[in-house]
């Protein structure tokens, strides 16, 4: 694979992540109020999400590191900043469990606008 290919494949994978998360985060916010929404189902979405997300940053690192791709100023930033915020997600969900789809539904959320972010830099 090309860098222009794995370019491709890597923006491709930030608008799955922007529907994805989105989902995931209204579905999870819907969840708090609506307490039939609270399947299983719901964290297998949040789970994908997470890996979409850890998926995009991989592959724009390799694009950096192999190809000597040049991302706009601030690009991995967001990127990385995707990885600390299901960190950060996943440790306050655990802790705040009477808030618990409040947090996974903002934090989806954020993970949208983050892949919005990256793709209207690069």
């Amino acid at each position: 694979m090309d860098a222009q290919q794995l370019y491709d494949l890597y923006r491709t994978g930030l608008w799955v992540q922007v529907g994805v998360c989105a989902f995931a985060g209204v579905w999870a916010g819907a969840a708090h109020r609506v307490t039939q929404l609270r399947h299983r189902a719901l964290w297998i979405v949040t789970v994908i999400a997470y890996l979409v997300v850890t998926a995009d940053v991989i592959m724009a690192s390799i694009l950096v590191a192999n190809f000597d791709w040049e991302f706009p100023e601030l690009h991995m930033l967001y990127e990385f900043s995707g990885i600390v915020a299901i960190g950060i997600i996943y440790s306050y969900g655990v802790q705040l469990k009477a808030r618990r789809y409040l947090i996974y539904g903002g934090g989806g959320l954020f993970l949208m606008g983050l892949a919005l972010r990256s793709l209207f830099m690069s």
